[in-house]
């Protein structure tokens, strides 16, 4: 027991000893250095549980692309506008044939499909307003027949006295119909129009309709106030189907501009810097507005913008109209001659060079940029045209300067001459004479001078306008003459004015 008490004791002490020497060496101990460097990350943990899902957010606005609903859509509204519009060409650029049955256009009448063919093998119409007409066959190909075979149909053009007839469009080739972008609406490249093979893309609506300029209709139709059908009026818009190639060339081939150069034609002038729409409504074709004998076929006339040319005309018995020179029939779409500077369709090109007689470059690729006077000129100036024959040089002689100010008819008037005198400045001697012309209208035209031995001559010519009526008041009048004296001898000499209204006398030293 005793052992027992003792051991207890004994190591109560070397505990209470342990105590005491932590609590001394915690007294004693240094402050702490400086933190050490990061260690090296441990490894990446298991990936948690993943959160609880957040709310549901709003619907998002929901949106229906516009579709192409149809110029008979249109017209629902817009009817005034749409008859007149049918009237124009661009609707019919593409037609389809249904239940065999041929279009009805406007102002033409097609003879028939082409020899062999029946209006039941014949699926669409290729234009047939007013210039020309081709044909689609059931498989979407354009007809084209054998190596011999005419297909197209040439209308009668009054103007230059060609077409009724048929000619060949690449005769035995296949071609199938890929002009869909620029003959129809709402086009889309994918696909074959019909399920066709030879119809190259997809259409909404055949023919250029209201939508192809304006868009998709059904937004619009649906709620007119809130989605308005603008449109594009810049020329570029127009050039989209109006040009052929690259705008900065003017393709041409067989002596004549090719068709639907019209964008690249005024591109090569300053007309460039107007719109198409500015000259032409859109919704009125010129061919309608002719069939109506209307005043005018363009919005403006050339003499709105160009009246000083308009004013100064410099050539007689030749006709007012500006076109006749400045919009010459260089272009063709369907028929031409070449031979008497002629094609079916008015150019683009407006500046006459009057200096340049030829059209083409020199393999005849390419139209130059302004007007040659074989155009200009020679569609009437040709052998059998409408006017005598003329030489180039004779066409040259009358373009330079038509346009440019006459100088009015005057008639010849006088001056009163008061007085003379004559000033000597550094050798050289100027007679100053004074006086009043005998109204408001006349000016001294020239001083005729005569030297005779010791006497010096003036003649003061006056003149004054024919077609103007003057005020009747003296106007007074100060002229410098200066008297040719170099080589004459020292000496006196006289000034006389008018043959006596003045006279002076001046020494030469």
């Amino acid at each position: 027991m005793r052992k027992a008490v003792w051991a207890c004791g004994l190591l109560a002490m070397i505990v209470v000893l342990l105590l005491a020497a932590c609590q001394t060496q915690e007294e004693n101990q240094a402050p702490p250095g400086p933190e050490g460097p990061q260690g090296l990350p441990g490894p990446e943990g298991a990936p948690g549980e993943p959160g609880p899902s957040g709310a549901p957010g709003q619907d998002g606005a929901s949106f229906i692309p516009p579709s192409y609903i149809g110029t008979g859509a249109c017209a629902e509204c817009h009817e005034e506008l749409a008859v007149v519009f049918m009237q124009s060409g661009h609707p019919w650029k593409l037609n389809k044939v249904v239940d065999g049955q041929p279009p009805e256009y406007p102002y033409t009448d097609l003879p028939g499909p082409p020899d062999g063919y029946t209006w039941d093998d014949i699926s669409y119409v290729i234009g047939g307003y007013n210039w020309k007409a081709r044909f689609i066959d059931q498989e979407g190909f354009i007809i084209t027949g054998d190596e011999n075979a005419t297909t197209q149909y040439n209308f009668y053009n009054p103007d230059v006295e060609l077409g009724d007839e048929w000619v060949a469009y690449h005769a035995g080739e296949e071609k199938p119909y890929d002009c869909g972008s620029c003959h129809t609406t709402g086009y889309s490249p994918e696909g074959n129009q019909d399920g066709l093979p030879g119809l190259i893309g997809t259409w909404a609506e055949a023919g250029v309709q209201c939508e192809e300029c304006h868009g998709p209709g059904s937004n619009h139709a649906q709620h007119p106030m809130s989605f308005e059908m603008k449109v594009d009026r810049d020329s570029a818009a127009c050039g989209d189907c109006h040009f052929r190639g690259v705008v900065e060339e003017v393709d041409a081939e067989g002596g004549l501009i090719k068709h639907h150069e019209q964008y690249e034609e005024l591109f090569q002038g300053k007309h460039a810097a107007i719109d198409c729409v500015q000259c032409h409504d859109p919704h009125t074709g010129v061919i309608h507005l002719r069939n109506t004998n209307a005043p005018q076929t363009t919005r403006t006339q050339c003499e709105n913008c160009h009246f000083k040319q308009e004013q100064n005309f410099n050539l007689e018995f030749h006709t007012s109209e500006c076109i006749e020179c400045h919009m010459p029939r260089v272009t063709k779409s369907a028929v031409g001659d070449p031979e008497k500077f002629t094609g079916d369709i008015r150019t683009h090109l407006m500046a006459i060079d009057p200096n340049m007689i030829e059209q083409f470059n020199e393999d005849g690729s390419l139209s130059l940029s302004q007007l040659g006077l074989n155009f200009a000129c020679r569609h009437c100036h040709v052998e059998g045209g409408q006017a005598s024959p003329k030489s180039d040089q004779e066409l040259i002689d009358a373009a330079n300067g038509i346009h440019e100010p006459t100088s009015p008819a005057t008639e010849s008037s006088q001056a009163f001459v008061d007085s003379v005198t004559v000033e000597e400045r550094d050798g050289d001697y100027y007679a100053i004479i004074e006086g009043n012309l005998p109204d408001s209208c006349s000016t001294i035209e020239s001083v005729d001078q005569l030297v005779d031995e010791i006497t010096f001559g003036l003649t003061i010519n006056v003149v004054k306008p024919t077609d103007l009526v003057c005020a009747q008041i003296l106007t007074p009048f100060t002229e410098e003459v200066l008297l040719e004296t170099e080589g004459l001898e020292a000496g006196e000499y006289t000034v006389d004015v008018n043959e006596g209204q003045a006279t002076t006398t001046f020494t030469i030293s």
